[in-house]
C-alpha cells in the first residue's frame, strides 16, 4: 500500500452505509472493491470504467468481478475527499431509482451534519 502523501484523494466511509454493503460481499468481490478504491485514490485521471457521474454531485464507483457488476455511490467533499455511501449489485442495465434516491438522502444527511458542526 502506498503512503498517504502519494495519494491524489482520500476516501471516507460515512457512517455504516458502505460497511453494510461491503461486509456482505464474497472475498473476491471485497478484494476487487478495495483495489478499485485504491486506484481511485492514487490516479489523477480516473478512467470512466471505474468512476462516473450519476447526477449533479453524485458519482458511482464501478466494480466488475467475473460476470457480476457492483456500484458504490459516492461524492466529493472539499475536492479531494471521496465520501463512500451505499452500494448494490447491479442486475439491470439501468441503475434503480430507489438506490439513487437513497444515495441522495445519505449525501444530504452528510452535508447537513457538516453544516451543523460549523454553526
Amino acid at each position: 500500500m502506498k503512503k498517504e502523501q502519494n495519494k491524489c484523494r482520500i476516501t471516507e466511509f460515512y457512517k455504516s452505509y458502505f460497511d453494510e454493503f461491503f461486509s456482505k460481499q464474497p472475498q473476491k468481490v471485497k478484494d476487487k472493491i478495495l483495489w478499485t478504491i485504491e486506484l481511485i485514490e492514487e490516479i489523477e485521471n480516473i478512467p470512466k470504467i471505474y468512476l462516473g457521474p450519476i447526477k449533479k454531485g453524485l458519482y458511482e464507483i464501478r466494480v466488475k468481478q467475473g460476470n457480476n457488476i457492483y456500484r458504490i455511490f459516492c461524492f466529493f467533499y472539499k475536492g479531494k475527499i471521496i465520501v463512500l455511501m451505499n452500494g448494490f449489485q447491479k442486475k439491470t442495465q439501468k441503475t434503480p431509482k430507489q438506490q439513487i434516491e437513497k444515495a441522495l438522502r445519505i449525501k444530504k444527511e452528510y452535508e447537513d451534519e457538516k453544516k451543523a458542526k460549523k454553526l
